[in-house]
C-alpha cells in the first residue's frame, strides 16, 4: 500500500473512532408533480400539482451526516429517542432495535419509514469511507439491465386504456433500448378485467415480438381460478413471471398456484414481515422467485439478508421499484437481482421530471438497456440543496 492510501485509511479508521449519532432529523419541501393517485394508491397521470417530499438526516459527532429521501418526522422523533450516542456504523444493532418498535407502534416504524433510517446509515458509512454501498456489500456488478414497468392501466385518450396502447407504450419502450416489459393493468377504479388483462398481454408480446422478456403484475385481489386461468394464458405467450396476482395474506392459495402453473410467481411482494416471511414462502414452495425491495422490508440491511437467503437455496431474488438503495442492493448480489424495475412509466409521464431534487438522474437507461450503478459515495444521489432550500416546508427538526 502506498503512503498516500496508508494515510487516507488511518484518516477513515480515526474518523469512525468513537463516532456517534448526535440526532435523527427530516425537513420537507415542495415540488410539482404530473402523478396523481386513485383510490386505491396507485399512480396515474394528473394535472400539475404541488406535492410535499421529506429528507431524512441522521448526524454525527464528527459533522458527517447520512442522507435518505424519504421518512417522517414521527418516524425521526422515534428514532431519535432511541439511538442517539449509537455508533451509526453499528447498523445491524441499530436496525433490530428499531425493528422491534413495530410490535406496538408500527406507525412510526412501518417498513418503509425503518428503511429511510438504515439507508441513512448506509449513506454516511459510504461518505465515511468515500464509497459507494454496493462496494461496501461486497460489490457484484456496475450496471445491470433494465426494464419497462407502467403504470396501472386507466381511461385516458393515448395513455394506458387499452391493450393497444399497452403494444404501442411498449414498441415505444423497446425502441429507447428496453429488453423487458411489464404490465401493470387495470386496477380498481378502471378494472379489474381478466379478459382484458389477457388481451393487452397477448396485443403486447404480438407487437414486441418473442425475444423480449415480459412481466405481468395483475389486479391484486384475483381469486384462486382466476389466477390459474391467467396464468396459463401467460404460459401460452411466453411470459417471464407474473407478481400477486391474489392477497399475498393467503400463502396456501400461493402454493397451489404454484403446482397447478409452470409460469414463476415472483414474490412476495408487499406481505408484511420482511425476512422472514419471505423464509416461509421458500420452503413452502409458494413462489418460483423471490421479491425484496428497501421499503417492503426496512431497508438494504434487510435486503442483503433475502439476497442471500435467496443464494443459499438457488433461488432468482428480484428487486422491487427504482431508486438509488435498490440499485446499490442491485450493485451487491451476486446472483439475479437480474433486472432493475424501471417506472412506473406511462406515455404521457416524464418520469425522470419527477424528481426535480436531484442534479442528476439516479437511473438513466442506455442504448442497451441498462443502467449503471451509481458510484458516488454512499447511495451516490446528488440532491441540489438550493432546489431543497427554495421550495422549504419545514427545516430540519
Amino acid at each position: 500500500m502506498s503512503d498516500q492510501l496508508a494515510a487516507a485509511a488511518a484518516h477513515v479508521a480515526e474518523a469512525a473512532r468513537g463516532v456517534t449519532i448526535t440526532d435523527v432529523q427530516t425537513l420537507a419541501f415542495n415540488y410539482q408533480s404530473c402523478v396523481g393517485r386513485d383510490d386505491e394508491g396507485h399512480g396515474h397521470p394528473a394535472p400539475a400539482h404541488t406535492k410535499t417530499q421529506t429528507i431524512t438526516r441522521i448526524r454525527t459527532s464528527i459533522g458527517l451526516d447520512g442522507y435518505f429521501v424519504g421518512g417522517t418526522p414521527e418516524t425521526a422523533a422515534t428514532a431519535r429517542r432511541m439511538i442517539v450516542g449509537m455508533d451509526p456504523l453499528l447498523r445491524e444493532p441499530i436496525w433490530h432495535k428499531l425493528q422491534q418498535v413495530q410490535r406496538l407502534d408500527p406507525r412510526a416504524m412501518l417498513d418503509r419509514y425503518l428503511a429511510a433510517i438504515d439507508c441513512a446509515l448506509w449513506d454516511f458509512a459510504g461518505k465515511l469511507t468515500g464509497l459507494p454501498a454496493h462496494k461496501l456489500l461486497g460489490g457484484s456488478r456496475e450496471k445491470v439491465p433494465a426494464y419497462a414497468s407502467t403504470m396501472c392501466g386507466d381511461d385516458i385518450p393515448g395513455g394506458l386504456g387499452s391493450p393497444e396502447d399497452y403494444a404501442n407504450f411498449a414498441k415505444q419502450c423497446v425502441a429507447q433500448g428496453y429488453k423487458a416489459y411489464k404490465l401493470h393493468t387495470w386496477m380498481s377504479p378502471y378494472g379489474p378485467n381478466l379478459k382484458r388483462d389477457i388481451a393487452a398481454c397477448a396485443a403486447v408480446r404480438d407487437a414486441v415480438g418473442p425475444d423480449i422478456k415480459l412481466m405481468l403484475d395483475p389486479h391484486h385481489h384475483y381469486s384462486r381460478e382466476e389466477a390459474l386461468y391467467l396464468g396459463r394464458a401467460l404460459e401460452e405467450l411466453d411470459f417471464y413471471w407474473m407478481e400477486e396476482p391474489m392477497d399475498e395474506h393467503s400463502t396456501s392459495s400461493y402454493v397451489w398456484l404454484c403446482q397447478n402453473q409452470t409460469l414463476p410467481i415472483c414474490g412476495p411482494e408487499t406481505a408484511e414481515g420482511q425476512f422472514y416471511t419471505r423464509a416461509e414462502w421458500i420452503v413452502r414452495g409458494a413462489a418460483g422467485l423471490s421479491r425484496v425491495g428497501i421499503s417492503d422490508v426496512g431497508g438494504i440491511s434487510p435486503a442483503m439478508k433475502v439476497v442471500h437467503l435467496c443464494e443459499s437455496f438457488h433461488m432468482r431474488c428480484e428487486v422491487h421499484g427504482g431508486g438509488a438503495a435498490n440499485l446499490q442492493v442491485l450493485g451487491a448480489m451476486g446472483i439475479p437481482g437480474e433486472m432493475y424495475e424501471k417506472g412506473l412509466l406511462h406515455p404521457h409521464v416524464d418520469f425522470d421530471a419527477e424528481k426535480p431534487w436531484l442534479k442528476d438522474v439516479i437511473d438513466p437507461v442506455d442504448s442497451d438497456g441498462n443502467v449503471p450503478i451509481p458510484q458516488g459515495p454512499g447511495l451516490g444521489e446528488n440532491i441540489d440543496w438550493d432546489f431543497v432550500k427554495d421550495n422549504l416546508v419545514r427545516d430540519w427538526a
